[in-house]
């Protein structure tokens, strides 16, 4: 799954569950290259870089941890909690936790790889995802996705397939609002910009790995949440912001990943409390930030 990716993203709705809603659909491509930052066997760490712009944007990242005792799950309203893993669901199996461009979670899920019938794949059971972003910023009718996500080998290099139920949590019980299929293709190509995402990376790292280390001390809490409903836009995009102040040579890395701690200090709280408290905070709590 390492390497340099042409990769195309295909969302297509295609049941709706509320009388005259419109299906909708998202196609859109981009030059990945992921690199492994770390790999200790039984963990295994890829970050994906954006390239092909005016400038390299760090994307997600997953982290896979072979056997987990614990997993980061969502549970609504920008919130997570570790769950344990009973030894019966881990005994040979793989968790994959995806995070986002900030190196906040977004989801995770405890499945073991499979072989059958000549190909390699990792389908875990539903769980629970945040808005994505092409959502997040464009509409508000839904509040979470319950997801499967299966990723799997193939010549030319993953794929990673999405069956999407997009659910509303505004009522006593989740609403069903529109099924989605997405495919997102990563094919292996000849990349004439890696060397960008590479020495983004290679200026960066240290900062990131101070960022991580902040949000892996609100992961081992148990639960936390953002403080900020939505597209959490006042969290990332100044530690965005420092991240290319960084790779410029602009600031020094021991003070951009004091910056960096003390936004995720000031967005973050581990008093979650009800999903209906959550959904209920108020816009200012975005606005004031701005």
């Amino acid at each position: 799954m390492a390497g340099d990716f042409g990769v195309t993203f295909d969302f297509r709705e295609t049941v709706s569950f509320e009388d005259g809603y419109d299906l909708k659909n998202k196609v859109s491509g981009a030059h990945e290259v992921v690199r492994i930052i770390e790999d200790s066997g039984d963990f295994i760490s890829l970050q994906h870089i954006l390239v092909g712009g005016p400038e390299p944007i760090k994307h997600w990242r997953q982290d896979w941890n072979y056997e987990p005792d614990t997993v980061l799950t969502f549970v609504g309203g920008n919130a997570w909690e570790t769950r344990d893993v009973p030894e019966g669901e881990r005994k040979g199996a793989w968790s994959q936790v995806v995070y986002q461009v900030d190196d906040a979670p977004r989801y995770g899920a405890v499945a073991k790889w499979t072989h059958e019938n000549g190909v390699s794949e990792w389908t875990p059971p539903s769980e629970w995802r945040p808005l994505p972003r092409r959502d997040a910023t464009t509409r508000d009718d839904y509040h979470a996705i319950d997801a499967v996500n299966r990723h799997a080998i193939t010549p030319e290099g993953w794929v990673h397939e999405q069956d999407n139920s997009k659910l509303v949590l505004d009522e006593d019980q989740p609403r069903l609002l529109v099924r989605e299929i997405g495919i997102n293709t990563y094919r292996r190509i000849q990349s004439s910009d890696a060397h960008i995402a590479d020495d983004y990376w290679s200026a960066t790292q240290e900062f990131w790995a101070g960022v991580r280390s902040e949000w892996a001390k609100l992961e081992a809490s148990g639960s936390f949440g953002l403080t900020v409903q939505g597209e959490p836009e006042p969290v990332y995009m100044p530690i965005l912001s420092i991240a290319q102040r960084v790779a410029k040579g602009q600031i020094a890395t021991d003070e951009a990943i004091t910056q960096a701690r003390s936004i995720v200090q000031d967005f973050s709280t581990r008093e979650i409390g009800s999903l209906a408290d959550r959904l209920a905070s108020p816009p200012a709590q975005i606005a004031s930030t701005e």
